[in-house]
């Protein structure tokens, strides 16, 4: 048994049985956060003890997860630590060593009943409209374990527990929820009951994150802490994810994502980490948009909530949007190149120089970086690609379907255009010098509304100083004599 000391200790204890979601990420986000927060030790632990529930691949997703959210974890797979393995499938000789100390201190016998005699007792129990409790059928003495049957505990006192939460403060429950339960079943595999006790005490664990679930198993655990002779760690109760609706909690019935699918669509990290650690903790300010340093600085487990945070993705995209907003440009332009169709990388204009142009107005409209590919679906922005196709009643202004009167405006801001040098064209404020006069004394709808047409083929574009400034002297004048063509 290794020694505790008073550095900080947490852990996230997973069992691999399908995908990760936000509930149960939310819990290794607080575990990480506060290890980081005193410069402790954050554990990953895999309980992979239920061997007919386990998900294959599970184990890996769990890890790509939580790499991907930057929660590195110092002991667990692939970190070697103190404590051998941090797979509990790999840790059955230290169960049963646990296991041998309670049989030796009396507090652990070989259940004598089989399932069907089990059965018989839990029918009586609920025909006579009681709980069925096990401890009020043990047997007076039973065979030595030799593993063939499964191991129970004996609850050494019956008594009200009262135990202090980090979360809740003081919470009790009575001898109704003590009972002999099962410590290693008869495939000799542990219980989640004892393993994680086990686990807990041998890894030097001092903070327990978990949820409200958890509640009623405690005075459990805690007569299992005192059989052995052992302080319990702090307990610190989370609140629960709700669905969108508020009423129930989140879980994969409701449509809870696998993790990874927030990665393919483009959120950021650190929005994320931003969003989940909002569900449930409240950091005292109006302050809503954190680094991963703000937080780990500003995370308390005092500020944890007692009730729910519903799964609000309409407050995921502002703060993914937000993040997105304050990464360096350079950062922007090279993320946006991963996202960027190869329909749209094969258009005849297409170029980096062209997009590292057009990047800021792509910025703008989204929430994650999943919404490119939408966005140019749409027809958005894949005219700075190639020169558009548009209908010739496109480029009339409102209901004035007057060919000529277009046809001359154009002609008058290509002339415009063409006298202009090449320095005219470095920003929209400048290029707009070079036509403004002239929309304002023909009218800006007349000559604005037919410009941004012929150089977009769309009804709603950037503004077209925007796209001329973008699109540069030569490919404007271009797009304008095709829409005087058109006309």
């Amino acid at each position: 048994m290794s020694e505790k000391n008073n550095n900080i200790v947490t852990r996230f204890a997973p069992s691999p049985t399908g995908f990760m979601h936000v509930g149960g990420v939310r819990t290794a986000l607080y575990a990480w956060l506060w290890a980081r927060k005193n410069n402790g030790t954050f554990i990953l632990r895999i309980e992979d003890t239920d061997k007919e529930r386990e998900v294959e691949g599970s184990i890996l997703h769990i890890q790509e997860s939580l790499k991907w959210l930057g929660l590195n974890w110092d002991f667990g797979p692939g970190a070697p630590g103190p404590a051998g393995s941090y797979i509990q499938s790999e840790r059955l000789e230290v169960y049963k060593k646990y296991a041998q100390m309670l049989i030796d201190k009396g507090f652990a016998y070989a259940d004598p009943y089989s399932e069907e005699e089990l059965e018989v007792l839990r029918q009586k129990a609920e025909e006579e409209k009681r709980p069925f409790l096990y401890r009020e059928h043990r047997k007076e003495s039973t065979e030595a374990w030799d593993g063939t049957r499964p191991l129970r505990f004996k609850v050494p006192t019956l008594k009200r527990y009262l135990w202090q939460d980090a979360v809740w403060g003081e919470l009790s429950a009575g001898e109704e929820a003590l009972d002999d339960f099962i410590l290693i079943k008869s495939d000799g595999y542990p219980t989640y009951n004892f393993a994680h006790i086990v686990d807990d005490i041998e890894m030097g664990v001092t903070h327990v994150m978990r949820g409200q679930e958890f509640i009623s198993s405690t005075p459990k655990f805690l007569s299992l802490y005192e059989a052995l002779g052992l302080d319990a760690p702090v307990f610190a109760t989370l609140p629960p994810i709700m669905a969108p609706d508020g009423k129930k909690k989140l879980s994969k019935r409701d449509g809870a994502k696998d993790l990874l699918e927030y990665k393919q669509e483009g959120y950021l990290p650190d929005a994320f980490i931003n969003f989940l650690a909002l569900l449930g903790w409240n950091p005292g300010t109006d302050q809503e948009i954190f680094t991963r340093e703000e937080l780990i600085a500003s995370f308390d487990i005092a500020k944890i909530q007692h009730s729910g945070a519903g799964l609000n993705e309409e407050k995921l995209n502002w703060i993914n949007r937000e993040h997105i907003k304050k990464l360096p440009t350079d950062k922007q332009f090279q993320t946006l190149l991963q996202y960027i169709p190869k329909d749209i990388t094969s258009l005849s204009q297409y170029s980096e120089e062209m997009l590292r142009k057009v990047a800021h107005l792509i910025v703008e409209r989204i929430e994650k970086w999943g919404d490119v590919e939408k966005l140019f679906a749409e027809g958005d922005f894949v005219y700075f690609f190639t020169q558009p196709e548009y209908a010739k009643e496109t480029l009339y202004w409102k209901d004035e379907q007057d060919s000529e009167k277009t046809k001359d405006r154009l002609s008058q801001v290509l002339k415009l255009i063409e006298v202009g040098s090449d320095e005219s064209f470095k920003d929209a404020e400048t290029v707009k010098m070079l036509i403004w006069d002239y929309a304002n004394e023909e009218g800006r709808g007349q000559v604005l509304w037919p410009t941004r047409v012929a150089l977009s083929g769309r009804e709603k574009s950037p503004d077209p100083f925007t796209l001329l400034s973008i699109l540069g002297k030569q490919e404007s004048m271009s797009r304008i004599r095709k829409a005087i063509e058109i006309l």
